[in-house]
């Protein structure tokens, strides 16, 4: 077993940091051809808050303590062991890079399965890290079907901890495959996040930045506001506020100048996002912006009318 000094990680995030901006173009337009993000977004958000995590980890190890008295006790912090990561696909770089940031930083060496809708980002990832010259045997990267790899990931005895970030369900599985090996699982897991607008806010306002919260990433965000919450006296204000944003918001190639809602990354999640429009109009909502099928000046893709229901 090798140990790694502090200041030997501090360099080599400095290596990864060069070598990430060098692929940062490469890399936006991966990302919005995998999954559909509007190139502009991709750009200034999606890439970018990938690197951030890397600038951020960096400045904490340069004055981070691993070994300290307290209490006239001796504290010492030390690696975990091999860590297996899970990522998603709509924000792929932002959760590839926090995962991998503090594994290097505290000294882990890392088994990284990203999704199978977004891998070509992964391998241009590992190529970043390969340039950095990021010791053989301390990333690794394998792709392949959540159940399959991933449960692998989670049942094997070499792996000391599994890190998450996806749906509720997988993340059962991942815990469930962990508990036999008695691993550590830490676990980022998809909800319903609910937008409360109190009666003295600017209605308009922030119901319109909530909608438009709702569709950025192509409508594909784990923190987006999908469930705005009005009182009766500003309901019908909030309502006009957010449909007049979808009716406004511009569906298109990811490439366009102006597009805020690329198609939807897969046929399988279409599918879903339009089964979930239909389960609205059948259960009674009334439907005041978009509905099922494509936006009307497009023929073919996986796009979505910007829809919403009150």
């Amino acid at each position: 077993m090798v140990f790694s000094s502090k200041e030997e990680r501090i360099i080599l995030l400095e290596n990864i940091i060069s070598e990430y901006e060098k692929r940062s173009e490469e890399l936006a337009k991966t990302i919005s051809e995998e999954m559909g993000a509007p190139l502009w977004l991709s750009n200034v958000a999606q890439v970018t808050s990938g690197l951030s995590h890397f600038k951020d980890t960096l400045e904490v190890l340069k004055t981070f303590e691993f070994e300290g008295t307290e209490n006239n006790y001796l504290i010492r912090k030390e690696p975990i062991g091999v860590i297996g990561m899970i990522t998603p696909w709509n924000w792929p770089m932002n959760q590839m890079c926090t995962k991998v940031a503090s594994a290097i930083a505290s000294g882990c060496t890392m088994v990284l399965k990203p999704s199978e809708i977004t891998p070509f980002c992964g391998i241009i990832f590992a190529e970043i890290l390969d340039a950095s010259k990021v010791p053989a045997g301390v990333f690794n990267l394998v792709n392949g079907m959540g159940p399959i790899v991933g449960a692998a990931l989670s049942e094997h005895q070499d792996i000391d901890m599994m890190h998450f970030t996806g749906s509720t369900r997988a993340g059962v599985a991942v815990a469930i495959a962990s508990a036999p090996t008695v691993k550590r699982v830490a676990q980022e897991l998809g909800g319903k996040s609910a937008n409360i607008i109190l009666d003295d806010a600017d209605i308009e306002k922030a119901a319109a930045a909530g909608a438009n919260h709702c569709f950025m990433n192509t409508g594909q965000s784990c923190n987006a506001p999908t469930r705005m919450l009005v009182s009766s006296n500003n309901y019908e204000r909030a309502v006009e506020a957010a449909a007049e944003v979808a009716n406004s918001t511009v569906v298109g190639s990811p490439e366009d100048e102006g597009v805020k809602i690329g198609p939807i990354s897969n046929k399988v999640q279409y599918e879903k996002v339009q089964k979930l429009i239909q389960i609205g109009i059948d259960e009674g909502a009334r439907l005041v912006a978009g509905g099922l099928g494509r936006p009307d000046d497009l023929s073919e893709g996986y796009f979505v009318k910007p829809t919403v229901f009150c």
